[in-house]
């Protein structure tokens, strides 16, 4: 018989605690534990209006509501016989000490010697610290602890993350005369004929090629027509795929991935331009991704002048948008007149929690940047004839905690793709600059 399993205690850290406050209830039947520190710190988090601060509200409340009648350095069950039991640990003297260590007193090295306490406290069973900052995980592991990434939302497999379209050789061309002239295609002529819903197709021939993208509402392979927005014309085949699905009506959610240069966000603010007759309002927001680690409250004059420099790339994008036509033109001041009524607003996304947004198109740039709660929180507060576009390169992520396969914007292709509302295309080619294309290419 194979030897019975360790039971196994899942240590947590304050940034998986940060990132998801159900952490908790996700690890089964096996025992999870809290150092006392990471309370302290959870503590220190609790004021202000991003997702990390409500996270830090909701596990309190939550850790006041199980013991409640319950000493927390004993095991308190979490939720009958389908998970196992919570402790906070309140002892640090453990025989190595991490801070003699790595020398220097951190919050950090009081977790490492709660961990290594509670180690020889329970010898028989395996003890495993989870923390998404990968400095802590090396330095448990040069203490001999174990120690993983907290994976309960993560992509398994990016490098096959949904593209949002394909390339299909059509060997006869009549095909694709057929296609221009019909304005349509079963799908089974040219794909297979259970098509991803809105996926797109380039479809090529010796002699020809054409446009097309599944239609879920009819059932067909219609073409897609290169077409300007606000001034704007796409200028390869991703690009006029992208317009397509941010001025397709029935797309109510629509990401754009892509490397800097590509034009995710200039696309999505002029296709938003384009339809703005059909919407009471356009927002543009991006995360704000403090510097050295310094929440916005430290920059100097009202909320505005705290967010302009954040917001930057966005009013840079709507420049270029204005200067395609004369400053003396309709469309000029359709721009300057929509941002003085309000219109047209750039906001931060914190500003959004709570309300409900109605009639409006909500762009939201850099949304790597986010975590999968963050996306899931800006959705469900879409009310009616709200459209959503997400834009953001999944390779360039800024904060500390998220990845490649664990940031919001990753989540939201794997798990939307293939649903009638939702429409998603990444760009490979740069349009910035021919010097631009060349530094992404070498450096």
């Amino acid at each position: 018989m194979p030897p019975a399993k360790k039971h196994k205690i899942f240590v947590l850290d304050t940034s998986v605690l940060l990132y998801d406050c159900d952490a908790v209830k996700n690890f089964e039947k096996n025992d999870v534990a809290i150092p006392i520190t990471v309370l302290e710190e959870i503590d220190a988090f609790k004021k202000g209006n991003d997702v990390i601060n409500l996270h830090a509200r909701e596990f309190s409340r939550y850790l006041d509501k199980i013991s409640d009648k319950n000493l927390l350095q004993k095991w308190i069950p979490l939720n009958g016989e389908t998970h196992g039991k919570l402790r906070v640990l309140n002892k640090e003297d453990s025989k190595v000490d991490a801070a003699e260590v790595f020398g220097r007193e951190k919050n950090d090295h009081r977790i490492l010697n709660a961990v290594l306490k509670l180690m020889e406290e329970e010898p028989a069973k395996k003890v495993i610290l989870v923390s998404k900052d990968i400095n802590l995980r090396i330095k448990a592991r040069a203490l001999s602890i174990d120690a993983e990434d907290y994976e309960s939302i993560r992509i398994n497999d990016i490098d096959h993350l949904y593209r949002g379209k394909s390339t299909v050789n059509v060997e006869n061309p009549e095909v694709i005369d057929r296609f221009y002239e019909q304005g349509e295609l079963e799908p089974g002529e040219v794909v297979p004929d259970d098509p991803a819903s809105n996926h797109f197709y380039i479809l090529k021939n010796h002699s020809n090629s054409a446009l097309a993208y599944y239609n879920p509402q009819k059932n067909i392979i219609e073409p897609v027509r290169k077409k300007r927005a606000y001034g704007v014309a796409p200028r390869n085949a991703e690009q006029t795929f992208a317009l397509q699905a941010i001025m397709n009506p029935d797309n109510l959610l629509v990401t754009i991935t892509g490397a800097a240069g590509t034009g995710k966000t200039l696309l999505a603010l002029a296709g938003a331009m384009e339809q703005r007759r059909n919407y009471q309002q356009i927002y543009l927001a991006r995360p704000v991704v403090p510097l050295s680690n310094n929440d916005i409250g430290y920059l100097p004059g009202d909320i505005q002048s705290k967010i302009d420099p954040y917001m930057q790339p966005l009013w840079d994008n709507l420049s270029f948008i204005k200067n395609q036509f004369p400053k003396t033109s309709p469309e000029h001041q359709k721009v300057e007149e929509m941002l003085e009524n309000e219109k047209l607003r750039i906001v931060p996304l914190a500003y959004i929690r709570g309300r409900s947004l109605s009639n409006i198109i909500f762009i939201v740039d850099e949304a790597q940047n986010l975590t999968p709660h963050e996306v899931k929180t800006i959705i469900t507060r879409a009310g009616e004839n709200t459209k959503i576009i997400f834009t953001g390169d999944i390779y360039q992520i800024d904060t500390p905690y998220l990845d490649t396969q664990s940031n919001g914007l990753s989540f939201l292709v794997d798990r939307m793709h293939d649903n009638d509302l939702y429409a998603h295309i990444n760009l490979e080619k740069g349009e910035r600059s021919e010097l631009a294309n060349l530094a992404s290419k070498l450096l």
